[in-house]
């Protein structure tokens, strides 16, 4: 009503009046001022924290002192040494997307290891838990005791025995038969040790696995040399074929070898050789003779002692003798282990004397068996005596008691 204009200052606008741009920079412009308040908001906090954690830090982490106390600085370095350790920690590699390999990757060699490892422990545990089983179920610790106890004057011969037959017995698959060639001199024990293998061997088995050959009884002078072959022969198959069945290792005990013909030894060499049925080459040979005995007896008393075999080049010596001499009379000695029995000394025959007697239920008379012990023959080295026929004469001259 004056004539003046309204102030723009003091009249509202209305909303319809207020153009669209500006409406929709309002609209952006206020969540933006939002977040920037919340940031420094943030930073403010941040600051506050970094002030109060200042101390307990620097004592548990043993900071090194300095003077710059600033927070911005202590952060900013300890955020520089947090980057630099994640940088130290990255591997990279050049056919890989990714900055470490998977890790089903990195732990197949190790399990492959592991498993390896497990394998080959239940495997030694499986052979020693079946070698335990073959050493209860033939009782061969009770086989070695008997002939350390009764087998006079061979403790080599015996341990090299002993040794063969653990090896072998461990398990009852193998790549060739056990053949043992037990040789020396006449009445040193060879006889004795096949009988008490013999012994053994039927009363942890049984009669039927256990064969005991003697040449001047089952093959004697009058029979032809081919029915003894076709016999043998027969005798070995069956007892191999049953002792497979049952899962056990026959063995045979052929004594007086030197006795047996050409054709028997070519006989008994077949059955030794490594390229036969699996029944076969699950078998224990022992071979019983004289051959070598007059070898090993001038070995013995050029050394004037049977020392000589508990030392090292004793036994290969010894060795390296008897072999040529036995492979000459028949190939077959080739793929025998040769145990050689040495000569007895005068104490040893004494323990014969005293054996027998207890056998026969007589009084063991120390004097008395002196006075018939010293009644043998034998041979003088140095201070050493050493009896020509052994233990042979023995039972006879018990019985005459």
């Amino acid at each position: 009503q004056d004539g003046r204009r309204p102030s723009l200052d003091t009249e509202e606008v209305p909303d319809a009046v207020i153009p669209t741009a500006s409406k929709k920079i309002t609209s952006i412009s206020s969540p933006l001022r939002a977040i920037v308040r919340l940031r420094r908001r943030y930073r403010g906090l941040k600051k506050s924290r970094l002030h109060l954690e200042l101390p307990r830090e620097k004592s548990a982490d043993s900071q090194y002192f300095t003077f710059d106390t600033s927070v911005e600085h202590y952060s900013v370095k300890k955020c520089r040494r947090k980057k630099s350790r994640r940088k130290s920690r990255m591997v990279l590699y050049p056919d890989k997307t990714k900055k470490y390999l998977p890790a089903e990757e990195k732990s197949k060699a190790k399990r492959c290891l592991l498993l390896l490892i497990a394998i080959i422990f239940f495997q030694i545990l499986n052979a020693i838990e079946n070698l335990d089983d073959n050493l209860q179920k033939y009782d061969l610790d009770g086989l070695e005791k008997t002939m350390h106890r009764e087998v006079f004057g061979q403790k080599v011969a015996v341990e090299g025995i002993m040794e063969l037959l653990k090896d072998y017995l461990a398990t009852h698959i193998h790549n060739k038969p056990l053949v043992i060639s037990l040789n020396g001199p006449a009445g040193v024990g060879k006889s004795h040790v096949g009988w008490v293998l013999a012994k053994h061997f039927r009363s942890v088995m049984d009669n039927d696995f256990v064969l005991q050959y003697f040449v001047m009884h089952h093959c004697p002078s009058g029979v032809a040399p081919l029915t003894c072959e076709i016999d043998l022969s027969k005798k070995i198959s069956d007892m191999v074929t049953r002792a497979e069945i049952e899962e056990k290792t026959p063995v045979f005990i052929l004594d007086e070898v030197e006795l047996m013909s050409p054709v028997l030894l070519d006989t008994l060499s077949r059955f030794f050789e490594p390229n036969q049925t699996n029944e076969f080459l699950n078998a224990i040979y022992i071979l019983i003779s004289n051959l070598g005995g007059a070898e090993i007896t001038k070995f013995i008393l050029q050394n004037a002692s049977t020392e000589l075999l508990h030392q090292q080049k004793g036994p290969e010596e010894l060795l390296s003798i008897l072999q040529p001499v036995l492979v000459s009379v028949h190939p077959l000695w080739k793929a025998a282990d040769i145990i050689p029995f040495v000569l007895l000394e005068k104490s040893h025959i004494i323990n014969c004397f005293l054996e027998q007697m207890r056998r026969e239920g007589l009084y063991p008379d120390q004097k008395h068996i002196e006075n018939m012990a010293n009644q043998l023959s034998y041979y003088t080295t140095g201070d050493k005596q050493y009896s020509i026929m052994g233990c042979k004469q023995v039972v006879a001259k018990v019985n005459l008691l």
